[in-house]
């Protein structure tokens, strides 16, 4: 596993559980408004944690733990993915994976031996405008991750959707077509872009569009989904 490092305790990133967040390396895509673009390379000189750092961390804090969440960068491009999770479940803990849904194979895989409990997925723009965020042209790629969405909402585990806007290139329409995509009960959260720290400088800060409209406008759309902000 390249980890890059980890956050000990958090109280948002997993649903109703106290977790530890760990972030591999890596990531295949190029999204704009990246907030962790020292996670892209997959060969990265920065300083990162060995995996026995890691469950050392976890062995010592587990009591006061009840997951981690996985996250990155992708983790679905580390190679040993599956054997580090078992050594998390093996410590009595929850597994939270996020994913851009670049390799069904794997979520399929991981899901099949009941090593996930949650699971939350990137859906970057509607599958007809994919490349325009994730700057992969490849449509074999962008089917991935339409794969591994529709095997995520066939799961029958805990899971989320969430969408970064993208100023200048999301619309108010296309929010309505990717909530449209979620089934009743399943939830949507949209979040601002984080204008910090982000892959490519001076993003244009006007979405063309206020958040706490679009929020309501889609919840009286899908009042079947839970759509919120994050």
């Amino acid at each position: 596993m390249k980890i890059a490092g980890l956050q000990p305790l958090s109280l948002i990133d997993y649903p109703e559980k106290n977790s530890t967040v760990v972030f591999t390396q890596g990531c295949p895509f190029r999204c704009a408004f990246c907030h962790n673009p020292e996670l892209i390379p997959v060969d990265s000189n920065a300083p990162g944690m060995s995996e026995n750092d890691v469950l050392e961390h976890l062995k010592k804090y587990k009591r006061m733990l009840d997951g981690v969440c996985i996250t990155g960068g992708e983790p679905t491009i580390q190679p040993d993915l599956e054997e580090f999770i078992r050594k998390i479940k093996a410590l009595g803990l929850a597994v939270k994976l996020d994913t851009n849904g670049v390799h069904p194979e794997k979520v399929q895989r991981l899901l099949d031996q009941k090593l996930i409990d949650y699971l939350a997925m990137d859906l970057k723009h509607t599958w007809e405008k994919y490349d325009q965020v994730v700057r992969i042209a490849n449509p074999a790629v962008i089917q991935n991750c339409r794969q591994t969405f529709e095997l995520i909402q066939n799961s029958g585990v805990e899971h989320e959707f969430r969408t970064t806007i993208f100023p200048g290139v999301h619309t108010e329409k296309d929010f309505e077509i990717m909530a449209s995509y979620l089934k009743p009960g399943e939830k949507y959260f949209i979040q601002a872009t984080q204008f910090i720290k982000t892959l490519e400088p001076n993003l244009p800060h006007d979405f063309g569009f206020a958040l706490p409209e679009l929020i309501a406008k889609l919840q009286s759309l899908y009042p079947q989904l839970i759509i919120d902000e994050r």
